[in-house]
């Protein structure tokens, strides 16, 4: 399965908010799907990536998700980076670099303040998910 592809599904489902989805896989399997819900709960916290991974630590009733990886349209901004790396992730597969906020090498690389051995995955579907960002921007503006 190509889990870029289904973060971009979820991303398109985002209605008002920005556009950007992010799927939790643990041993092949989908365990957490979000896009942003940001305007819609009016909760500044509330990106795909911080309530994917608070879904997944539900479900598997741990805040360790070293066993697990996360695609995203969008390359996660320090709020969201650092809410990985204290989760363990194991891996970050991102679509678009966020040259301004992404924070797994692009603006800079959280990594190397947590001495974390996070692998990151930039570029996957690159094109199509800064389209789709493009477009939200182009409509709203």
């Amino acid at each position: 399965m190509n889990y870029m592809t289904e973060a971009l599904k979820i991303a398109k489902k985002s209605g008002g908010d920005l556009p950007i989805g992010a799927v939790i896989v643990r041993n092949g399997e989908i365990i957490s799907t979000f896009h942003n819900e940001k305007e819609l709960r009016k909760d500044s916290s509330a990106h795909a990536e911080m309530l994917a991974l608070c879904e997944a630590q539900k479900k598997l009733n741990t805040c360790v998700l070293d066993d697990c990886e996360i695609y995203v349209t969008l390359e996660p901004c320090p709020m969201c980076a650092w809410a990985i790396i204290q989760a363990r992730i194991k891996k970050v597969c991102f679509g678009a670099y966020d040259t301004i906020y992404g924070a797994f090498g692009s603006a800079l690389d959280l990594r190397k303040l947590a001495n974390s051995k996070t692998e990151v995955t930039g570029g996957i579907a690159e094109e199509e998910c800064s389209m789709l960002i493009k477009e939200y921007f182009k409509k709203i503006r």
